[in-house]
């Protein structure tokens, strides 16, 4: 006859060990995730082959056969699906960075602005966030779209604000340097301005905080930033040729062009992120003591140093992780260029999409793409807010 011990009555069923039931749950929900997923799979499977459309990726190496009216790489109508969606890919990359860049310059000014002392400044800059901040963002893009193809001349009466600058109904045209090598110089030159500058702010603050002296490292880096383009362009051989847009008897020639389209989305995405980064420039500033400013000031340093060098360093940490929102913001807003007619990656599929019949392989395309995008900017302000967090000692 087999005795009971205290251990067996003192060990509960599976069903009330509240451990026992979270595994059960885990196991019940992984498997109903897992019959939702087999379930969508094969009923996708069984209505492409009802309706006779192929499925995978081989149509990327099809010819696409449709035009892209702008493109940083060449193309052409015969090239294939696949290429197509690099261009669009690499024009949503080209408004994407230039609209952050501006955004962040313009937001950080506007929301430095709100803080000013001057009544009327601080009041623009109020207007200007709560303005744009509370009209929707299609609505301004077809706002700048109108106010280019509407609004201005066409190109026999273009404005011509400065020598070599066209604005028109079909875009703006700028001069652009004659392929030369002292252009290349510089730009090489100016790539390692930007990176020498980085090295030495790291180098200027590791030694600061190892021996507590100071390093100019901002004149220093401006200089590499200005001066090894300069002296590239001066080894190369200082080359000043620029090919000037002309107009000609329909359109204008050489130079490059800025489209309706590209500008109204540059526009009206830098304008609109930049009034959701000012007010978190703006309260990163406001969540800094002012007793912090206080001590500057009497120390005898200038508004603007103390804004420099010593609200804006601890404001940072307040306001790198919402503004990393507003990249992520901006970069997957870009997707509206297909209200304006800009080729970027969603329009291009789009098109790809109704040749082909291929929807699922082209909404796939756009979710790894913009969750790749989002994940790499993250990644990366992530690793700068890490870098410039408070290490308590």
């Amino acid at each position: 006859m087999a005795v009971e011990t205290r251990d067996d009555r003192a060990r509960p069923s599976l069903w009330n060990d509240p451990n026992g039931r979270a595994v059960i749950y885990q196991i019940l929900l992984i498997a109903l995730v897992l019959g939702v997923a087999w379930y969508l799979v094969s009923n996708t499977l069984a209505n492409l082959e009802r309706q006779q459309i192929a499925s995978g990726f081989g149509f990327l190496d099809r010819e696409s056969g449709f035009q892209i009216s702008e493109s940083l790489v060449p193309y052409a109508a015969s090239d294939t699906y696949g290429r197509a969606f690099v261009v669009g890919l690499l024009n949503t990359f080209k408004v994407a960075v230039i609209g952050i860049v501006i955004a962040t310059v313009l937001g950080t000014v506007i929301g430095i602005a709100r803080l000013s002392s001057n009544w009327l400044v601080a009041k623009l800059a109020s207007s200007y966030v709560e303005v744009l901040r509370n009209i929707p963002l299609l609505l301004q893009l077809f706002f700048w779209y109108g106010a280019i193809t509407v609004s201005l001349p066409h190109p026999r009466d273009a404005l011509n604000p400065v020598d070599g600058v066209f604005l028109s109904n079909r875009g703006f045209k700028v001069p652009l340097p004659e392929p030369h090598i002292g252009f290349t110089l510089l730009a090489v030159g100016l790539v390692a301005g930007l990176v020498g500058a980085w090295a030495v702010g790291r180098w200027a603050e590791a030694r600061r905080n190892r021996t507590g002296q100071p390093f100019p490292s901002l004149g220093v880096g401006a200089g590499l930033i200005v001066g090894l383009p300069i002296l590239g362009w001066l080894v190369g051989g200082a080359p000043t040729a620029l090919d000037m847009p002309e107009l000609g008897r329909f359109r204008f020639t050489g130079g490059m062009t800025l489209t309706p389209e590209f500008a109204a989305l540059l526009f009206g995405l830098s304008t609109y992120t930049a009034s959701f980064i000012a007010e978190i420039v703006r309260s990163g500033i406001l969540a800094v003591n002012w007793g912090q400013s206080e001590a500057g000031l009497s120390l005898g340093l200038s508004r603007g140093t103390v804004l420099r060098l010593i609200v804006l360093p601890q404001a940072l940490r307040v306001i790198v992780p919402p503004t990393t929102s507003q990249y992520l913001n901006l970069t997957k807003n870009s997707s509206l260029a297909v209200a304006i007619g800009y080729p970027d990656l969603v329009h291009v599929g789009n098109t790809t999409l109704n040749q082909t019949g291929q929807a699922i392989e082209a909404i796939s395309i756009f979710m790894a793409v913009y969750l790749s995008i989002s994940l790499a900017i993250s990644y990366v302000m992530n690793r700068y807010n890490e870098r410039i967090a408070l290490v308590e000692r």
